[in-house]
């Protein structure tokens, strides 16, 4: 979720936010910094991470200036270390300047390794948190919320201490922290993010940014959230792929890759990485995929002008290779594909399906390192 959706969803457990409003043109941002005293934070609503050093947040003293500033970041792709692709601003979040005399880190998370949710402190919060959990692990504070019982007050002002929280801020602490565990359970979360956590001059403790992350397998109980889902997807590739319920992820690469099965496709990633390619995203055509969804899975490729070879790696047991060839070659006649496709099918019906790519466009490999190796020397010739 955006960050004022985020917010949106801490608020509505009592979260401490600051006060602020969406706009998607200057004379919005205007009008929101005017009502705000003119003294404003103008914040893009992008999901990627490090928003702030890749220029897209800003403090202003007026409305002008705040307005101007969403004129020109509005339309503009923000470049990041942890998104080199970038991504598009179509909004941006204008709130209220806040006096941050500290900045702390909270969140709540999924432990998978021990199958806990877990609460996580630090009093180094900012925009380095990932360069203090590698360098100081110590300063990062984890405590486990126990499934029967929850979490005891006592239990929270431990871990507080323990993550060196000032003692002025520690009760604040305390309160948030139990809004926060409300917030994550009653949303479904898989994720509770905020950082900075911020104690202000005045003594109020804020969540001056926050990250909320919903787990997909609960969707039918948050319809509200599924519109939000798709709409503000990272890429509108990511975008399209949700609405036609495909697994798909956009990577850095050139390389387009489909396969049926999570680990079957790293696979095809690795293998792809080790002949000299880089893959141009995660695909999984899913089990028992029929021909029009083949298709669909190759119309989501070529929306990527980066593309310029595409790897398909099928081992059919509930996915027919005879349905997966009839979508390649109603792909290949009806979209207009203009670089190599190599293909690796096998299992369920694969002497029919290779027999009824014979004579195609499409590059036969019997292995999927020969698939991967094919490929990356056809796109790179």
């Amino acid at each position: 979720m955006h960050e004022y959706q985020s917010k949106e969803v801490l608020a509505k457990a009592g979260v401490p936010v600051p006060r602020g409003e969406v706009a998607v043109d200057p004379e919005t941002a205007r009008r929101i910094a005017e009502s705000l005293g003119g003294k404003c934070v103008v914040k893009a609503q992008v999901l990627m991470g490090g928003r702030g050093k890749a220029g897209g947040v800003k403090l202003f003293d007026n409305a002008d200036d705040a307005a101007a500033f969403t004129k020109e970041l509005i339309g503009k792709r923000l470049v990041s270390i942890q998104n080199p692709t970038g991504m598009v601003v179509e909004k941006v979040l204008v709130a209220e300047q806040i006096d941050i005399a500290e900045e702390y880190y909270v969140a709540v998370l999924l432990d998978r390794d021990v199958q806990k949710h877990v609460v996580m402190l630090s009093a180094k919060g900012g925009m380095d948190i990932e360069e203090v959990a590698r360098t100081e692990p110590e300063a990062i504070v984890r405590l486990h919320i126990d499934p029967a019982y929850g979490l005891c007050d006592y239990e929270i002002r431990e871990a507080i201490a323990k993550a060196k929280i000032p003692a002025h801020a520690r009760n604040q602490m305390v309160a948030m922290i139990k809004k926060l565990v409300t917030a994550y359970h009653d949303s479904d979360a898989d994720m509770v993010e905020i950082n900075p956590c911020a104690w202000t001059t005045d003594g109020r403790l804020l969540a001056a940014d926050a990250k909320v992350g919903i787990d997909e397998n609960a969707m039918f109980r948050h319809q509200d959230y599924a519109s939000v889902s798709q709409a503000s997807a990272e890429d509108p590739i990511e975008a399209e792929a949700a609405k036609r319920g495909i697994a798909y992820v956009k990577l850095d690469g050139d390389i387009g890759i489909i396969g049926n099965g999570a680990g079957l496709v790293m696979c095809s990633l690795d293998e792809v990485a080790d002949a000299g390619g880089k893959a141009a995203n995660f695909l999984d055509v899913g089990g028992g995929a029929k021909a029009d969804r083949v298709k669909q899975c190759v119309e989501l490729i070529l929306m990527d002008p980066r593309v310029k070879g595409l790897l398909i790696n099928i081992f059919g047991g509930i996915t027919r290779c005879d349905e997966v060839a009839k979508g390649i070659l109603q792909a290949f006649d009806e979209l207009p594909i203009n670089f190599p496709v190599v293909a690796r099918i096998e299992g369920t019906a694969s002497e029919e399906g290779r027999k009824l790519l014979e004579g195609s466009r499409l590059v036969p490999a019997t292995t999927m390192k020969e698939a991967a190796k094919k490929i990356v020397e056809l796109a790179y010739a």
